[in-house]
């Protein structure tokens, strides 16, 4: 029987958020649609972005809504009830002020954290009770509003770091895809920054399965 799952990355729509640390979830989106060899299409009745396919006999939808951050719920729960796709195979992919940039942690629930797209998502969907993919974008120093930090571009000497989160990220997502989220979260969760974790390019080899 085909399953279905929906990943949802969090972000904001428009060319003036792109690649900021809000929109990390989009960024980890296109990573894996390029992976799949999904195409984009903008999806007006859901409000959202679309890439769809099957992979082994599973249907996977990926999903950036357009709504705005802390409307997120609203596609995410309309996508799934059109979908009948159950809670435990809707992944959303979020940026993490408590995490360092380099960390990844997926979990299989919790709460918001303070997050308004999770608040969102929780409210709509009326339940937690969906795993999580938390994505360590840093936290801001003493001078710099939470708000502004968020919603800035990272820095140049960040770029590596970045684009090396992204490709693990997509790698635990297709770890849980294809296995479960315990196996995704035994081989991928981690901080994956220079100065707290050295990770050669075959070690995170290793941790993949077809």
């Amino acid at each position: 029987m085909e399953k279905s799952f929906l990943i949802v990355g969090l972000g904001n729509p428009g060319k003036e958020y792109a690649n900021t640390r809000h929109n990390i979830g989009f960024m980890i989106l296109e990573q894996l649609a390029k992976h799949f060899r999904f195409e984009w299409q903008e999806n007006k009745k859901f409000s959202t972005h679309l890439a769809k396919g099957d992979q082994d006999e599973k249907n996977i939808l990926l999903t950036k809504p357009q709504s705005y951050m802390n409307l997120s719920g609203k596609t995410v729960a309309t996508l799934a009830g059109y979908h009948k796709i159950h809670s435990e195979r809707i992944m959303v992919v979020v940026d993490d002020l408590d995490l360092p940039l380099g960390s990844i942690r997926m979990r299989p629930n919790g709460g918001n954290g303070g997050h308004r797209g999770l608040k969102s998502i929780i409210e709509d969907l009326g339940t937690n009770s969906f795993p999580r993919l938390r994505v360590g974008i840093g936290r801001p120093d003493l001078k710099q509003k939470v708000s502004g930090f968020v919603l800035s571009k990272f820095k140049q000497d960040e770029i590596d770091q970045v684009e090396k989160m992204i490709m693990i990220a997509s790698k635990q997502l297709i770890c849980w895809i294809n296995q479960n989220i315990q196996t995704a979260m035994n081989n991928y969760n981690g901080d994956y920054s220079p100065k707290n974790k050295e990770e050669t390019d075959d070690e995170i080899r290793r941790n993949d399965h077809p």
